[in-house]
């Protein structure tokens, strides 16, 4: 089964944000502790910041990226935050490989 995680935020709900940040890396830790990991996992508006310099996760998710879950983050997002060269784990992606990969999973969760 093919499964595809969205993180469309830096934080895990709405609220306070320190709250949300503890939330997120909680469910990361969790995702990365299961026995059954993603196939990827999609990272776009500012949830594209979990993946470079200053993130409290990045080292969750360089070992899921290790442990072969596809890390790929919205080219376009990047851009509007000015984060060109921000990238620590993942892949710069495209809109257009995001809605392919939405599209042929089996489970969409987004987060």
């Amino acid at each position: 089964m093919k499964t595809v995680i969205i993180i469309n935020n830096e934080t895990m709900g709405h609220g306070d944000k320190k709250l949300g940040m503890t939330l997120m890396g909680s469910y990361l830790k969790k995702v990365w502790a299961s026995d059954q990991k993603p196939h990827s996992i999609l990272f776009y508006n500012s949830g594209v910041k979990l993946l470079g310099r200053g993130s409290s996760v990045i080292d969750v998710l360089d070992g899921l990226e290790k442990a072969g879950v596809e890390l790929l983050a919205c080219g376009t997002c990047l851009d509007f935050y000015q984060l060109e060269d921000y990238l620590l784990v993942g892949q710069r992606s495209s809109m257009e490989e995001l809605v392919h990969l939405m599209g042929v999973a089996n489970k969409v969760i987004t987060i």
